[in-house]
């Protein structure tokens, strides 16, 4: 924050001039501090190494010392700030001073309201953005143009709120960027060393303006709501596993029916004890079964889930299937389809074939080999 440290009187070059300097002792995490008085023309100034001395007036820079060194505002300096001596010289002519420290500084960010991404499978999803960010100045007299003439800034607590919103705005800059070149929010996770380097390469054109430099940009995290971030964790431990949505939610089944051995879960731990034995329960089951639930099913005669073909108990419900008994034989797979029109298996049709003639003995025949039932010859 502006503290209010005494200017030390130390003599000057003029009756009534002052030596000014910025205290050590006061320093601390102020970015910057305001004289409490204005400085006139005799008066003397000391810069320091890690410090610069910016001269205020009527909304606007008119000059700044980076240089270590003491300067005094009489006419035996004018080569040096000759433009700031001719400025103050005359009848009173004063300026407001302003200290600022040129060494890197730490700050935060953190959304207060959300950032709205637009993402193909979830819709619009509201994130919420947290980091760590180090800065300095690197244009004495663009930060003070900026922050003390434009947005009326008093103390070093009014510039970090402005740093912690431009923050913001710069990182939502540059997630509507990566989003533009097919970011989505299951990557956001796997992404944040990606998202950090989009920032930090927009900072320039954008701090620059404020004469400030965005030095390190670390420890960024990016929120989800709660049922997209359910969703998002699914999602990967279906690709970890390398199974599809049916397979993890016959593995989520399973694994809630073991833990409640009651009614109808306790059934169903029954047969998943019978199905897994060896095998473990829940995903490593699933895992097992992976070429049955891949195959196309048939809805539970209980509570109408779609139950993978082969598989003897409803994943839902844990209804005993029985699966299909008697009719033809399927032509293709010869699974039994229980006079079904079409293969619960493979989907073929398992209506009869149309009748073929063999040409050597003219016999009439459904057989679907390629040789005559009746006389061995080939058939067409």
């Amino acid at each position: 924050m502006v503290t209010n440290n005494p200017i030390p009187a130390k003599g000057g070059s003029l009756i009534g001039a002052t030596t000014v300097n910025w205290e050590d002792a006061y320093k601390g995490d102020n970015v910057m501090w305001r004289v409490p008085r204005n400085i006139r023309w005799g008066d003397n100034v000391v810069v320091r190494e890690d410090e610069a001395a910016v001269f205020f007036r009527d909304g606007k820079v008119l000059a700044y010392l980076d240089k270590p060194d003491r300067y005094a505002l009489t006419s035996l300096n004018t080569a040096i700030i000759g433009g700031l001596v001719q400025a103050l010289s005359g009848a009173r002519q004063e300026a407001e001073v302003y200290y600022l420290q040129k060494r890197t500084f730490d700050g935060k960010f953190g959304s207060q309201e959300p950032f709205v991404f637009r993402d193909p499978d979830f819709g619009l999803v509201s994130l919420r953005v947290f980091g760590d960010y180090r800065w300095r100045v690197s244009g004495p007299d663009l930060f003070i143009n900026q922050f003390v003439g434009t947005f009326g800034a008093a103390t070093t607590v009014d510039v970090a709120g402005r740093l912690r919103d431009q923050m913001l705005l710069l990182v939502y800059n540059a997630l509507g960027q990566l989003k533009d070149q097919g970011m989505r929010v299951t990557d956001l996770a796997m992404k944040l060393s990606t998202i950090e380097q989009a920032v930090l390469g927009l900072a320039p054109s954008h701090f620059s303006p404020f004469g400030l430099e965005i030095q390190q940009l670390q420890g960024l995290s990016i929120n989800l709501p709660d049922d997209v971030q359910k969703a998002v964790n699914t999602r990967s431990t279906m690709s970890v596993l390398g199974v599809n949505y049916m397979q993890y939610q016959a593995g989520q089944a399973l694994t809630t029916a073991a833990a409640n051995p009651s009614g109808g879960a306790g059934a169903m731990a029954g047969a998943g004890v019978g199905l897994g034995a060896g095998l473990g329960m829940g995903y490593g089951m699933a895992g097992s079964m992976q070429g049955a639930y891949s195959a196309p099913g048939s809805p539970c005669p209980k509570c109408s889930a779609m139950v993978p073909a082969g598989v003897r108990f409803c994943p839902s419900c844990g209804n005993p299937m029985g699966g299909p008994t008697g009719g033809p034989p399927c032509p293709k797979c010869g699974t039994m389809t229980g006079g079904a029109k079409f293969c619960p298996n493979c989907g073929a049709s398992t209506a009869p074939p149309p009748p073929r003639t063999c040409p050597k003995c003219n016999v009439s025949t459904t057989a679907a080999g390629k040789f005559c039932p009746n006389c061995g010859g080939p058939l067409p």
